[in-house]
């Protein structure tokens, strides 16, 4: 995919991570359990687990398999939380963290709009998705309100290894996309 390192909205700059953005991450949100409770990867413990983080995301964007954003605030340039992508053949998978700080405010619906349209547009993109874990009301009403619609309910679906890694039950969205014959 084609995609730009950097994304205005009218509040927020979505700009690809870097390897100077560790200690920002890892104090904003990834050592909060409140905030990495329903995210696929372990809250980080040390700066090191953010670093080695960082270096994952830099060789996964080169590869075309995955994107990964920070989202700051325009006004101040303060990192709010971040945004990804897994890119499997144009099979996208989309995700989104923020500091219990910035919770509230709308930066995630904002972020995702604008997001969404830009993945829309890739011409290899044929499906746009995520999940969320089914008591995570506030990231399905972000989802909701993005544009997705709810495609399944699923059972026992995802081990959320900051929740015990126990099976979760677990809400499937999707993106309407259009295509022409």
């Amino acid at each position: 995919m084609n995609l730009p390192s950097q994304v205005l909205t009218e509040r927020l700059s979505i700009q690809r991570l870097k390897s100077e953005d560790a200690e920002e991450i890892f104090y904003a949100y990834a050592s909060k359990p409140e905030a990495t409770k329903f995210v696929s990867w372990s809250t980080h413990r040390s700066i090191n687990d953010t670093k080695a983080f960082l270096r994952s995301a830099d060789d996964s964007w080169r590869k075309g398999t995955a994107y990964t954003f920070s989202v700051r605030l325009r006004i101040d340039s303060r990192m709010v939380g971040s945004f990804g992508v897994l890119n499997d053949q144009g099979k996208l998978q989309v995700g989104y963290v923020y500091g219990p700080l910035h919770w509230g405010r709308g930066y995630a619906t904002e972020v995702c709009l604008s997001m969404i349209a830009l993945l829309r547009r890739q011409p290899e993109v044929y499906r746009i998705q995520s999940f969320v874990d089914n008591e995570n009301q506030a990231s399905a009403g972000v989802l909701l309100k993005s544009g997705f619609i709810e495609e399944a309910k699923l059972p026992n679906w995802f081990r959320f290894i900051n929740q015990g890694n126990q099976p979760k039950d677990c809400i499937q969205y999707r993106v309407p996309l259009e295509f022409s014959k």
